[in-house]
């Protein structure tokens, strides 16, 4: 199914009762990472989309629950001039997680055939080679037994620029705007004709997008933490373990009292 942005501006409310709606969610997500830790599971949980469309947002309420130290998440810029020098995907083979771990990147590899491509950071040989390679390397993390969700936020242009309008005039959320956020946005139809390229080549079996209306931005924050929770869910053991019984033993003499099943 080709995916197109269009279909994703509703700009739709949540209909339930959010707060409880969002603590349902992240109860779910504390579980599954409950589950990652028996079963010695690792995930990537990866979030693009364009400026201000609210993946910060989204990252924060997916891990206000989960124990930090069984999950990282890795905010990803302009590579150093260390990771300049190696393949373009070093540095987030270097960032995956081990067994029981969950890594969440914001912004990623698609850098290559999105900023790279339109900035002319990559030539085109190399941002057109780009598709085989992130599809190869994708395969190999979901062939090596690591989850894999791909998350892409959209927003309309006149979304966009009421929340940079807001952040430029909030004295508190100045440091989240910049030049690069004018200079994207200044090529914004540049910007729609590869993320389009790059769902047609890049929407794989083993690796499919999910695209999220983020134009409210509390609806878009139940739909990521739904989709990523069901994905999981399903890709995960989510059977607790049993009580050792010489625990419970030790436990019962501990607290001198039988503890029961």
């Amino acid at each position: 199914m080709t995916i197109d942005l269009a279909d994703y501006e509703a700009g739709a409310k949540h209909e339930g009762k959010y707060g409880d709606d969002l603590l349902a969610l992240q109860e779910r997500l504390e579980r599954v990472q409950a589950a990652h830790i028996t079963h010695r599971q690792r995930s990537v949980i990866m979030i693009e989309g364009w400026d201000a469309a609210g993946k910060g947002g989204i990252i924060q309420r997916m891990t206000a629950r989960l124990d930090p130290r069984y999950f990282e998440v890795w905010p990803i810029g302009a590579p150093t001039e260390e990771e300049k020098a190696r393949h373009f995907l070093w540095r987030f083979w270097t960032r995956l997680p081990g067994n029981r771990e969950i890594s969440i990147f914001d912004r990623s590899w698609y850098g290559r055939v999105l900023v790279e491509r339109v900035e002319g950071f990559a030539t085109e040989a190399e941002w057109r080679k780009g598709y085989d390679e992130i599809n190869e390397f994708e395969a190999q993390l979901t062939g090596s037994r690591t989850n894999l969700v791909k998350l892409f936020i959209h927003v309309t242009q006149a979304e966009q620029d009421k929340r940079l309008a807001d952040r430029l005039n909030d004295p508190w959320k100045r440091w989240k705007t910049g030049i690069e956020d004018y200079r994207n946005r200044a090529r914004r139809a540049d910007y729609l004709d590869a993320m389009h390229e790059m769902f047609r080549l890049t929407d794989t079996r083993w690796a499919p997008w999910k695209v999220i209306d983020g134009n409210n931005k509390k609806a878009a924050r139940i739909a990521a933490l739904t989709h990523v929770a069901e994905a999981l869910e399903a890709a995960v053991p989510m059977t607790p373990p049993d009580r050792d019984p010489a625990l419970v033993e030790l436990a019962s003499e501990a607290f001198g009292y039988k503890v029961k099943d």
